[in-house]
Protein backbone atom coordinates (compact mmCIF):
# COMPACT_ATOMS: atom_id res chain seq x y z
CA UNK A 1 0.00 0.00 0.00
CA UNK A 2 1.23 3.35 -0.85
CA UNK A 3 1.37 6.59 1.35
CA UNK A 4 -1.51 7.85 -0.77
CA UNK A 5 -3.40 4.57 -0.50
CA UNK A 6 -3.15 4.57 3.49
CA UNK A 7 -4.05 8.54 3.49
CA UNK A 8 -7.18 7.89 1.53
CA UNK A 9 -8.05 4.54 4.12
CA UNK A 10 -7.78 7.29 6.98
CA UNK A 11 -9.51 9.82 5.43
CA UNK A 12 -12.32 7.72 4.14
CA UNK A 13 -12.33 8.69 0.12
CA UNK A 14 -11.51 7.08 -2.60
CA UNK A 15 -9.48 10.01 -5.21
CA UNK A 16 -10.25 9.78 -8.86
CA UNK A 17 -7.19 11.80 -9.38
CA UNK A 18 -4.86 10.85 -6.31
CA UNK A 19 -2.63 14.00 -8.27
CA UNK A 20 -4.88 15.95 -6.15
CA UNK A 21 -4.30 14.55 -3.11
CA UNK A 22 -0.72 14.55 -3.26
CA UNK A 23 -0.90 18.39 -4.11
CA UNK A 24 -2.66 18.93 -1.23
CA UNK A 25 0.32 17.82 0.93
CA UNK A 26 2.78 19.85 -0.76
CA UNK A 27 4.39 22.31 1.49
CA UNK A 28 5.78 25.54 -0.21
CA UNK A 29 9.23 24.59 1.21
CA UNK A 30 9.37 21.67 -0.34
CA UNK A 31 9.36 23.22 -3.35
CA UNK A 32 12.32 25.98 -2.31
CA UNK A 33 14.73 22.40 -2.33
CA UNK A 34 13.06 20.56 -4.90
CA UNK A 35 13.37 23.62 -7.63
CA UNK A 36 13.36 20.55 -10.57
CA UNK A 37 10.07 18.72 -9.66
CA UNK A 38 7.02 20.24 -11.92
CA UNK A 39 5.05 20.45 -8.94
CA UNK A 40 2.82 23.06 -7.09
CA UNK A 41 1.89 24.11 -3.46
CA UNK A 42 -1.01 23.29 -1.55
CA UNK A 43 -1.70 27.18 -1.21
CA UNK A 44 -4.11 27.29 -4.31
CA UNK A 45 -6.03 24.38 -2.78
CA UNK A 46 -6.02 25.86 0.57
CA UNK A 47 -7.99 29.05 -1.36
CA UNK A 48 -10.41 27.07 -2.25
CA UNK A 49 -10.93 24.77 0.93
CA UNK A 50 -11.74 27.69 3.20
CA UNK A 51 -14.05 28.70 0.63
CA UNK A 52 -15.82 25.44 -0.02
CA UNK A 53 -15.66 24.83 4.31
CA UNK A 54 -17.18 27.82 4.95
CA UNK A 55 -20.30 27.27 2.49
CA UNK A 56 -20.74 23.33 3.38
CA UNK A 57 -20.88 24.88 7.46
CA UNK A 58 -23.18 27.80 6.77
CA UNK A 59 -25.37 25.62 4.42
CA UNK A 60 -25.53 22.76 7.31
CA UNK A 61 -26.29 25.49 10.28
CA UNK A 62 -28.45 27.30 8.38
CA UNK A 63 -30.94 24.01 7.53
CA UNK A 64 -30.16 22.43 10.70
CA UNK A 65 -31.42 25.07 12.97
CA UNK A 66 -33.97 27.43 11.38
CA UNK A 67 -34.75 29.10 14.38
CA UNK A 68 -31.36 30.83 14.78
CA UNK A 69 -30.92 34.35 14.07
CA UNK A 70 -27.97 35.60 11.86
CA UNK A 71 -25.92 36.57 15.26
CA UNK A 72 -25.84 32.82 16.44
CA UNK A 73 -25.14 31.13 12.79
CA UNK A 74 -22.03 32.82 12.47
CA UNK A 75 -20.94 32.04 15.99
CA UNK A 76 -21.56 28.50 15.34
CA UNK A 77 -19.87 28.85 12.08
CA UNK A 78 -16.64 30.58 13.23
CA UNK A 79 -15.97 28.17 16.19
CA UNK A 80 -16.13 24.73 13.06
CA UNK A 81 -14.21 26.51 11.07
CA UNK A 82 -11.38 28.38 13.13
CA UNK A 83 -8.19 26.91 13.22
CA UNK A 84 -7.44 25.35 16.55
CA UNK A 85 -11.04 23.14 15.70
CA UNK A 86 -9.39 22.16 12.00
CA UNK A 87 -5.61 21.77 13.18
CA UNK A 88 -6.88 19.18 15.88
CA UNK A 89 -9.10 17.47 13.16
CA UNK A 90 -6.29 17.42 11.09
CA UNK A 91 -3.89 16.10 13.76
CA UNK A 92 -6.41 13.21 14.10
CA UNK A 93 -6.26 11.98 10.59
CA UNK A 94 -2.42 12.16 10.90
CA UNK A 95 -2.30 14.42 8.17
CA UNK A 96 1.51 15.61 9.51
CA UNK A 97 2.61 12.18 8.62
CA UNK A 98 1.80 12.95 4.68
CA UNK A 99 3.42 16.14 4.58
CA UNK A 100 5.45 16.85 1.58
CA UNK A 101 8.14 19.11 3.51
CA UNK A 102 11.43 20.96 3.26
CA UNK A 103 14.02 19.66 5.20
CA UNK A 104 14.58 23.25 7.32
CA UNK A 105 10.62 22.81 8.10
CA UNK A 106 10.72 19.33 9.04
CA UNK A 107 13.56 19.94 11.49
CA UNK A 108 11.82 22.82 12.90
CA UNK A 109 8.72 20.68 13.78
CA UNK A 110 6.92 21.76 10.46
CA UNK A 111 4.96 18.24 10.90
CA UNK A 112 3.06 19.13 14.15
CA UNK A 113 2.78 22.78 13.32
CA UNK A 114 -0.69 23.90 13.85
CA UNK A 115 -1.01 26.13 10.69
CA UNK A 116 0.45 23.67 8.69
CA UNK A 117 -1.70 21.11 9.71
CA UNK A 118 -4.97 23.48 9.18
CA UNK A 119 -4.24 24.39 6.06
CA UNK A 120 -3.04 20.67 4.85
CA UNK A 121 -6.93 20.01 6.09
CA UNK A 122 -7.97 23.00 4.18
CA UNK A 123 -6.17 21.99 0.67
CA UNK A 124 -7.49 18.71 1.21
CA UNK A 125 -11.24 19.65 1.41
CA UNK A 126 -10.37 21.81 -1.82
CA UNK A 127 -8.89 18.48 -3.71
CA UNK A 128 -12.04 16.35 -2.34
CA UNK A 129 -14.13 18.38 -4.06
CA UNK A 130 -12.41 19.41 -7.02
CA UNK A 131 -12.15 15.25 -7.78
CA UNK A 132 -15.70 14.44 -6.09
CA UNK A 133 -17.54 17.60 -6.64
CA UNK A 134 -19.47 18.96 -4.17
CA UNK A 135 -21.99 16.34 -2.59
CA UNK A 136 -18.51 14.34 -2.35
CA UNK A 137 -17.17 17.11 -0.40
CA UNK A 138 -19.91 18.02 1.51
CA UNK A 139 -20.29 13.82 3.20
CA UNK A 140 -16.21 14.28 3.97
CA UNK A 141 -16.74 17.54 5.81
CA UNK A 142 -20.05 16.93 8.05
CA UNK A 143 -18.16 13.36 8.79
CA UNK A 144 -15.28 15.29 10.33
CA UNK A 145 -17.17 17.65 11.98
CA UNK A 146 -19.82 15.90 13.54
CA UNK A 147 -18.55 15.85 17.19
CA UNK A 148 -17.27 19.18 17.04
CA UNK A 149 -20.63 20.52 15.55
CA UNK A 150 -22.49 18.31 18.60
CA UNK A 151 -19.84 20.10 20.82
CA UNK A 152 -19.89 23.36 20.09
CA UNK A 153 -24.42 23.54 19.74
CA UNK A 154 -24.33 21.69 23.05
CA UNK A 155 -21.64 24.77 24.62
CA UNK A 156 -24.36 27.36 23.44
CA UNK A 157 -27.28 25.58 24.97
CA UNK A 158 -25.46 25.02 27.96
CA UNK A 159 -24.95 28.84 27.98
CA UNK A 160 -28.20 29.80 27.54
CA UNK A 161 -30.53 27.60 29.50
CA UNK A 162 -27.68 27.24 32.76
CA UNK A 163 -26.66 31.04 32.56
CA UNK A 164 -30.21 32.25 32.70
CA UNK A 165 -31.03 29.89 35.20
CA UNK A 166 -28.35 31.70 37.49
CA UNK A 167 -29.08 35.06 36.44
CA UNK A 168 -33.03 34.73 37.92
CA UNK A 169 -31.90 32.67 41.01
CA UNK A 170 -29.45 34.79 41.69
CA UNK A 171 -31.92 37.75 41.41
CA UNK A 172 -34.87 36.64 43.50
CA UNK A 173 -33.00 34.61 45.79
CA UNK A 174 -29.49 35.47 46.03
CA UNK A 175 -27.93 31.86 46.00
CA UNK A 176 -26.33 30.33 43.12
CA UNK A 177 -28.17 26.88 41.45
CA UNK A 178 -26.38 23.46 42.34
CA UNK A 179 -26.15 20.79 40.04
CA UNK A 180 -26.14 16.80 41.07
CA UNK A 181 -26.25 13.70 39.26
CA UNK A 182 -28.62 11.19 40.93
CA UNK A 183 -28.27 8.27 38.55
CA UNK A 184 -25.97 7.07 36.31
CA UNK A 185 -27.72 3.72 33.59
CA UNK A 186 -25.83 1.95 30.85
CA UNK A 187 -22.55 0.92 30.15
CA UNK A 188 -19.82 3.06 29.44
CA UNK A 189 -20.01 3.61 25.55
CA UNK A 190 -23.59 4.08 25.96
CA UNK A 191 -24.24 6.01 29.68
CA UNK A 192 -27.03 7.78 30.29
CA UNK A 193 -26.74 10.49 33.45
CA UNK A 194 -29.75 11.98 35.41
CA UNK A 195 -29.05 15.09 37.31
CA UNK A 196 -30.77 17.53 39.23
CA UNK A 197 -30.52 21.12 39.46
CA UNK A 198 -31.60 22.99 42.80
CA UNK A 199 -31.55 26.09 44.87
CA UNK A 200 -30.91 25.33 48.37
CA UNK A 201 -33.12 22.28 49.05
CA UNK A 202 -35.65 22.97 46.20
CA UNK A 203 -35.23 20.82 43.27
CA UNK A 204 -36.10 22.97 40.65
CA UNK A 205 -35.82 20.76 37.28
CA UNK A 206 -34.44 17.37 36.64
CA UNK A 207 -32.75 16.32 33.35
CA UNK A 208 -30.85 13.38 31.43
CA UNK A 209 -28.04 13.15 28.84
CA UNK A 210 -25.64 10.99 27.41
CA UNK A 211 -23.20 12.97 29.09
CA UNK A 212 -23.26 15.01 32.57
CA UNK A 213 -22.85 18.42 30.63
CA UNK A 214 -26.23 17.56 28.31
CA UNK A 215 -28.24 16.38 31.27
CA UNK A 216 -27.29 19.72 33.36
CA UNK A 217 -28.60 21.53 30.43
CA UNK A 218 -31.08 19.60 30.33
CA UNK A 219 -32.31 19.68 34.17
CA UNK A 220 -31.32 23.79 33.56
CA UNK A 221 -34.10 23.68 30.79
CA UNK A 222 -37.19 22.22 32.83
CA UNK A 223 -36.29 24.35 35.33
CA UNK A 224 -36.67 27.63 33.59
CA UNK A 225 -39.71 25.65 31.68
CA UNK A 226 -41.19 25.79 35.74
CA UNK A 227 -40.12 29.47 36.61
CA UNK A 228 -40.78 30.99 33.66
CA UNK A 229 -42.74 28.84 31.20
CA UNK A 230 -39.64 28.72 28.86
Amino acid sequence: MSDLDALQAILGVNFKDESLLRQALVHRSYLNENTALHLASNERLEFLGDAVLGFVVANELYSRFPDFSEGELTKLRAALVRGETLNRIAASLQLGDYLYLGHGEEESGGRSRSRNLSCTLEAVIGAVFLDGGLDAVESFILKLLNSELDGVVEDKFAADYKSRLQQIIQSERKITPVYRTIEEVGPDHAKVFTVEVLAGDMILGRGSGRSKRAAEVDAARHALQGLVGG
